[in-house]
């Protein structure tokens, strides 16, 4: 009995759902996390140049190459367990290696990414991220006093997270050796994938934060220049009324302004939809460690709450102030063009008045005319007519004088009949 067949899309759909495992760590760990990104938005970058980059990495340490196509990649890369991922404007490489150096935050434990391959990466680090691994002390006094000598006390954050399972910790800073520098504590009996898991959504939440960042440095470019057009707009706006200038030069002034307005939210457009997009998942990645706060430190949370929340609301302005700008632009326009159709109508109504006129003028005249041909037409016709009776006239004793005025009234009421049959023939 025959099947019913698959949609060409069924399996690669339910596939992409597992393309991305969370790795599974043993305590203790060192990850060595690099984010690299094109300097410009090159949403449709060469992807085949960050697999050559990939391809280089693997050669070093003799490892296995991924499929073709794939967009992520998982295998050990000497001592290290690597993870790749290919995302839209960015490319992620994570290096996990089991135990931890005596010195925390060595940073020859990221010489696992050699230097001169970093040099030759097709695009600009992003983000370099060092994130230690270890057991959880019973002495959590202990452990703040520790984590203050390792990170800025002004700016550490510390949490408890996923009901307990482990203590993240992290100052959102960059140190000497270029790293941001987390710690992760792990209790006793916690398996590699709830490690994992922890240490991929700290890297998560650094890597989007920084995309997110980028719509901050785009919107303070925006407003500058938003603050020089605002002044020009809110003149024009305020003389639409006015008879100081004509409303064509207006419109065209005003047209300008939306013309750059357009073009403005069209290159803006697409770094506030992903600056929207990132701070989400920020928001969404920080929520699921479900932080408890340890010894009145404040958590990832609340850091977030007064360093990065911010710089979102600063990005929602700018991106809210050009979209008011350009529908006031628009309005506005729509009033001036109003205004033109009015003054238009205006004049067409006079110029209708003037036709009216001259077609009165030129009815009189026509009349007038009419009654110059009318007399023209029979004074010629009286005299072929006394030439063309005067034989007759004369043979019953008729004087010229008398035959002229007799044929005068005849001839002018015949002529005035026939152009008046004329004039009626026409309208």
């Amino acid at each position: 009995m025959p099947t019913i067949s698959d949609h060409p899309l069924r399996y690669a759909l339910v596939n992409e759902l597992h393309a991305r495992p969370f790795p599974q760590l043993p305590v203790p760990c060192n990850a060595v996390y690099v984010a690299i990104k094109e300097p410009a938005e090159a949403v449709n970058r060469d992807r085949s140049r960050d697999r050559a980059h990939l391809l280089d990495l693997l050669d070093r340490y003799g490892s296995a190459h991924p499929q073709p196509d794939a967009t992520h990649y998982s295998g050990p890369m000497g001592r290290a367990e690597l993870k790749w991922e290919s995302h839209t404007e960015f490319v992620t490489y994570s290096a996990f290696t089991p135990g931890i150096s005596a010195r925390p935050f060595d940073p020859s434990e990221a010489e696992v990414f050699p230097e001169d391959w970093m040099a030759e990466a097709p695009g600009k680090r992003l983000c370099s991220v060092m994130i230690r691994v270890d057991e959880l002390p019973e002495d959590e006094a202990g452990l703040i006093e520790r984590l203050e000598d390792w990170f800025v006390p002004e700016s550490l954050a510390v949490a408890r997270v996923v009901d307990g399972a482990a203590i993240i910790a992290g100052d959102f800073r960059i140190d000497a050796a270029g790293q941001m520098r987390f710690a992760v504590f792990v209790r006793a009996g916690t398996g590699a994938r709830r490690v994992g898991r922890i240490v991929q959504r700290l890297c998560e939440i650094e890597t989007y934060r920084a995309m997110s960042m980028l719509g901050l440095m785009r919107s303070r470019a925006l407003t500058s220049r938003l603050n020089e057009i605002d002044p020009k707009l809110s003149e024009l706006v305020a003389t639409l009324d006015g008879a100081s200038r004509s409303a064509e030069v207006l419109l065209h002034e005003l047209l300008s302004v939306s013309a750059e307005l357009e073009s403005l939210a069209v290159k803006y457009s697409f770094r506030f939809g992903a600056t929207a997009a990132y701070e989400a998942i920020v928001n969404q990645r920080i929520e699921v460690l479900r932080e408890e706060r340890v010894n009145g430190r404040q958590s990832f949370g609340e850091f977030m709450m007064r360093r990065y929340d911010p710089a979102m609301r600063t990005v929602k302005s700018a991106e809210g102030r050009l979209r008011s700008m350009a529908e006031r632009a628009q309005r506005a326009a729509e009033l001036l063009r109003t205004r033109v159709d009015v003054e238009r109508s205006a004049q067409n109504q006079k110029l209708l008045e003037s036709m009216d006129k001259r077609a009165d003028l030129q009815l009189r005249l026509q009349q007038t005319v009419e009654g110059l041909s009318t007399v023209a037409i029979s004074y010629y016709a009286v005299n072929l007519g006394a030439y063309a009776l005067e034989p007759a006239a004369h043979a019953v004793h008729i004087s010229h004088g008398v035959l002229m005025a007799l044929l005068t009234p005849v001839v002018l009421l015949g002529v005035w009949g026939m152009v008046r049959r004329i004039r009626n023939k026409f309208h």
